[in-house]
């Protein structure tokens, strides 16, 4: 700035129009006004990802609260706070907030179930997605390989796994040494029945009824005869496949929880297949005869140990488990048997579903976390078919039709049944979480100082 005369400082200069209408030009410009937020685009693979993976896992026999739990996971884990999930055993729907509108998206379940090493992997991928292991497109990739995967095991092997697993189910239940042989009899005719027929089509729906009718029939005028054993004896385990308990355990564990339109349904497709299973008992009755009573001595109690190594080989032969997954199965079906057995003592036959259910949950956990240990959900499916809920319905369901209501307890059993082990589930998954976030909080601490420390 100049000085005027006498050292005195210049006045300042005046800005012409010129000048003066360049500036209001400017501060009226583009860059001056607040420009809008960016809007923010959800990743294009991350709807399909999660449609896809809750329809895969309710193809697993998942219950719908935990298949909500996984996929609300994986959107918080990807930032993404604007999806959100309603499942039902139908199906997924997805619904996400966009910037010009709020869109819906639905993938109905395809209800034909997964061999139990498409479980485990399809377990695995939730894991390293909600982790954020791996991309969404290369999940989707993943994913498409587990659904199109074929089984381990051919149809021979399968039949073969569904003899075990009926042999080891009747060891189980303490029967006659006759009613084992004609078991396996009979398992291997539901056995080739099961393999031969193709999942999905029109005849697949009426396998129970067919299956039972069959089962039935030969029971009383072939082997029954032969074998000089009981019918009920012989009918629930060859069977033992079709006994819908996992289904009747995940819709409880559902109603629990507050899914009541999911639960509810659930439950009514389960004593559908009860009913189902009972009608062809009915039918093979009425076709044949009403057999006579017989009363052999049953085998000693330890023979229901070597059942759960039966069960836990026909298991991994008959779903196609994963490799190296037999000791870890049988590890946890042992853990769940004795603990239901000590149930049994402490508490009531009913109600020693608890202590079986969860110890199932406990064990199948820790299992997952060993270095060579499978998926919890391959360790755990083969524990619903060993706790019984199934066949104790199937059984009283089959009394109440061929000898009266004096057999109706068996029913209430079966609610005691129920009940009881899906608390056990419930509180064995409960306290699982929480020993393992408190792990992880006192590991933090520790890791961090090993960090610091020279």
């Amino acid at each position: 700035m100049g000085e005027g005369q006498g050292g005195e400082p210049a006045p300042p200069r005046r800005r012409g129009w010129r000048e003066r209408l360049a500036a209001v030009l400017h501060a009226g410009g583009p860059a001056s006004r607040p420009q809008p937020a960016p809007r923010h685009v959800v990743d294009p693979d991350l709807v399909p990802l999660l449609t896809e993976l809750g329809v895969g896992l309710l193809d697993a026999g998942q219950a719908t609260n935990e298949v909500e739990d996984a996929l609300r996971q994986v959107s918080r884990t990807r930032g993404e706070a604007e999806v959100r999930a309603f499942v039902v055993p139908t199906g997924v729907l997805v619904q996400v907030d966009e910037p010009d509108d709020v869109r819906t998206y639905y993938e109905s379940s395809t209800g034909l179930g997964f061999h139990v090493d498409q479980v485990g992997a399809l377990d695995t991928l939730v894991e390293d997605v909600a982790a954020a292991r791996v991309s969404l497109r290369d999940a989707r990739m993943r994913l498409a390989e587990i659904a199109a995967a074929p089984a381990r095991f051919g149809p021979v092997v399968a039949v073969l796994g569904h003899v075990l697993l009926s042999v080891g189910f009747a060891l189980c239940q303490q029967p006659t040494a006759g009613s084992v042989v004609g078991v396996a009899a009979l398992g291997l005719v539901v056995g080739v029945l099961q393999v031969s027929v193709p999942r999905g089509s029109a005849l697949a729906n009426a396998l129970p009824v067919l299956a039972s009718f069959l089962v039935t029939v030969l029971a009383i005028g072939v082997v029954g005869p032969l074998v000089d054993a009981s019918l009920v004896d012989l009918v629930a385990p060859p069977l033992v496949s079709l006994l819908p308990g996992a289904a009747l355990t995940t819709a409880t564990m559902e109603l629990t929880h507050h899914q009541v339109v999911s639960g509810a349904s659930r439950l009514v497709h389960g004593l559908g297949q009860l009913l189902l299973l009972a009608f062809g008992v009915v039918a093979g009755v009425a076709a044949v005869g009403t057999p006579e009573p017989v009363a052999g001595a049953p085998l000693p109690a330890w023979v229901a140990y070597v059942g759960v190594t039966f069960v836990a080989c026909g298991d991994v032969l008959y779903s196609s488990a994963p490799r190296r997954s037999l000791g870890w199965i049988a590890l946890t079906l042992y853990a769940a048997f004795v603990a239901q057995a000590v149930g049994a003592v402490l508490l009531s036959p009913q109600l020693s579903g608890f202590l079986g259910g969860f110890v199932l949950v406990v064990v199948a956990r820790v299992v997952a976390r060993a270095r060579t240990g499978p998926s919890r959900l391959v360790t755990t499916l083969p524990g619903f078919w060993l706790l019984v809920p199934g066949s104790l319905g199937f059984i009283g369901i089959s009394e109440v039709a061929t000898s009266g209501a004096q057999a109706v307890t068996e029913l209430v059993d079966l609610v005691l049944a129920l009940f009881a082990i899906a608390l056990g589930i419930m509180t064995g998954t409960a306290v699982s979480r929480q020993a393992s976030t408190l792990t992880q909080s006192l590991r933090r601490p520790l890791r961090a100082q090993g960090r610091r420390s020279p």
